[in-house]
């Protein structure tokens, strides 16, 4: 028995390490490194880890200052904690990263979805501390066009506010760019994804191999996949990859060929930081077949009308 409960003791151990967040990247308000790198943090996307921000703020300062009355009395003060989690993040040059979320709803702390209209929320976080937003209507309106850009000032009753470029003011996909001071920023990975087939535009394997994959796929294991060069087309930048969770996923024993739908992400033409502008993105579900054969089904943001286009795709297959 004895023998059984090391046993069982070191299985455990091995587990919590395996599903362990590690920050290897903190900033200070400033945004300025407190420790860690973001090289090292560049290194770990590189390896297919998923991607958490922890952040701290005061309630009094963020959320309430437009808020309703409701949400500003001294029962909400205090220091706030948010972790958001990134499934989505882009790789940027050799060491810049980059997360959005896909999922989310605009929230107002303490109170649940903040305002009445459906629409989709997507943050996105910079490795330097630069932060962007872009909503995605739902609520009915009829399809419209870009709207119009502006650059507003830091607010009077938000002083940790950077002035805010502010893009398709009025339309469907309104987006800015901002840096708001939070007290710090903690960037985490979990860091167990093991690459097991990489291929070029046209097939070609590069590392790994197909029966890696097939193995993957009998065990039942989590599938990502990173796209190379997936926004080029939205505007001229660095290199760049984009990570995402594989969906639905096929293997044909036959002609030995593995395919998938990734799970939907947002396309941002590439640059250092990442960030939002007029036109420069959209919402995009991407298949992939290990040929290098893809189509892209993109939704256009202020439109809402979807097109596919056929191309084709270097990939890197990850599983755990």
């Amino acid at each position: 028995m004895a023998g059984l409960s090391i046993a069982a003791a070191r299985v455990t151990a091995s587990m919590k390490k395996a599903n362990s967040w590690d920050c290897l990247l903190e900033l200070k308000s400033d945004c300025s490194i407190r420790r860690g790198s973001r090289a090292a943090l560049a290194r770990a996307i590189r390896r297919g880890a998923d991607l958490r921000v922890y952040t701290e703020f005061f309630y009094e300062e963020h959320i309430a200052p437009y808020g309703s009355p409701r949400i500003q009395g001294a029962a909400n003060h205090g220091l706030m904690k948010e972790v958001i989690d990134f499934r989505v993040a882009y790789l940027l040059g050799s060491g810049h990263v980059a997360g959005i979320t896909m999922l989310r709803q605009p929230v107002e702390p303490s109170i649940g979805f903040n305002g009445s209209d459906p629409k989709m929320s997507f943050f996105l976080y910079n490795s330097d501390g630069h932060q962007a937003h872009a909503n995605l209507l739902l609520d009915g309106r009829p399809a419209g066009r870009p709207g119009k850009n502006a650059v507003e000032p830091t607010p009077a009753l938000m002083p940790k506010m950077s002035a805010t470029e502010r893009f398709d003011v009025g339309s469907a996909a309104p987006s800015r760019n901002f840096i708001y001071a939070m007290e710090r920023y903690r960037y985490f990975v979990r860091d167990d994804w093991n690459e097991v087939l990489a291929h070029d535009r046209h097939g070609r394997v590069r590392r790994g191999s197909f029966r890696a994959l097939e193995r993957a796929q009998d065990e039942g294991r989590e599938i990502k996949v990173a796209f190379r060069g997936l926004a080029a087309d939205l505007g001229r930048g660095p290199d760049h990859e984009v990570f995402t969770p594989a969906g639905s996923t096929y293997l044909h024993t036959g002609r030995k060929t593995y395919e998938t739908l990734a799970h939907p992400l947002l396309r941002i033409a590439p640059a250092i930081p990442l960030q939002f502008a007029s036109q420069n993105w959209d919402v995009t579900w991407v298949y992939i077949c290990t040929t290098g054969r893809a189509v892209l089904r993109t939704l256009d943001p202020f439109t809402r009308k979807f097109r596919d286009r056929p191309t084709r795709l270097a990939c890197r297959w990850f599983a755990r």
